[in-house]
């Protein structure tokens, strides 16, 4: 399987051998974790742990449901066998109420006795599990093989959504690091302009005072921020890249871009910077509900 995958899919097989045949429906959907939920008739539930080991392989979370049902139009395998001794007690019943009754004879007593309860029914044989599961399992495999299709299709296409948003991400933040030396210099400008109107009237050494201002416009500096989202953004496309599942360790790091994204525009008091942090938190919203349905 080539990664990154959808956990999302549908796959259907169908399998059939002269008196014995399966049908295969696996949906799945993503989950925080690996949850199989299988439907099929009871007397082969015995199946179910082999089934689970099948479909093992193919997921490492999601939530999978399999339909398993008999295939359609075969032939019934069951033959029909007759309660003996329950048809002798019918009709010595019905010997007896005519004998009482001094009724005439009649031969309707066959039909009625064949139609009363469990007289005729179907005979349970003994089935081939292992001849059951074969067929079953080549069912099985094909509607694994069809979402596995599915969900790399669907991988490629949020791979290359993933891949556009973070471009959009990288640009916007490059614009950012190009403003900060500007901002940095504007903010050091109005700290010492503010400071020194409120001092006007009191002496104090300007070494500190200069000291004091680089200082406060220290606090406001946000290239660790940006060196660190920058950090974040290549680890992205490393992960979108690596041939294993990686939705769990993406979904980390969007919440790290969100941290630092926070982080910068609570430091910098500039309007233009705060509309750009709701752009970057808006478009990382897109992305987690993109990267929630990955593997």
């Amino acid at each position: 399987m080539k990664y990154p995958v959808s956990m999302t899919a549908f796959g259907r097989g169908e399998q059939v051998t002269g008196n014995i045949g399966w049908t295969v429906e696996i949906k799945s959907v993503n989950h925080r974790f690996f949850d199989i939920r299988i439907k099929m008739p009871r007397q082969y539930c015995a199946l179910e742990e082999r089934i689970k080991k099948e479909i093992s392989p193919f997921y490492s979370r999601g939530h999978i449901e399999v339909q398993i049902t008999p295939a359609a139009n075969l032939p019934e395998s069951k033959a029909l066998a007759v309660n003996l001794p329950l048809a002798r007690q019918y009709l010595h019943c019905l010997q007896e109420i005519k004998n009482d009754l001094g009724l005439p004879d009649s031969a309707t007593e066959l039909d009625l006795v064949a139609n009363y309860p469990n007289v005729i029914f179907a005979g349970d044989e003994t089935e081939d599990v292992e001849a059951i599961w074969d067929i079953l399992k080549q069912a099985l495999r094909q509607a694994l093989e069809l979402t596995c299709d599915m969900r790399e299709r669907e991988g490629v296409n949020l791979k290359n959504d993933l891949l556009g948003r973070l471009d959009f991400l990288a640009a916007t933040k490059e614009r950012i690091h190009q403003k900060v030396p500007e901002l940095t210099s504007q903010k050091h400008s109005s700290l010492q302009e503010r400071v020194i109107k409120l001092i006007s009237e009191v002496d104090v050494d300007p070494a500190r005072l200069v000291q004091e201002i680089a200082l406060i416009a220290d606090k406001a500096d946000v290239t660790e921020e940006l060196v660190r989202l920058t950090s974040h953004i290549d680890q992205f496309r490393h992960f979108l890249e690596i041939q294993e599942p990686v939705g769990r360790r993406l979904d980390f790091l969007l919440q790290e871009f969100l941290r630092e994204i926070n982080t910068m525009a609570s430091k910098i008091s500039d309007a233009a910077i705060a509309h750009q942090a709701v752009e970057l938190k808006n478009e990382l919203e897109k992305m987690r509900e993109q990267v929630q349905n990955l593997e």
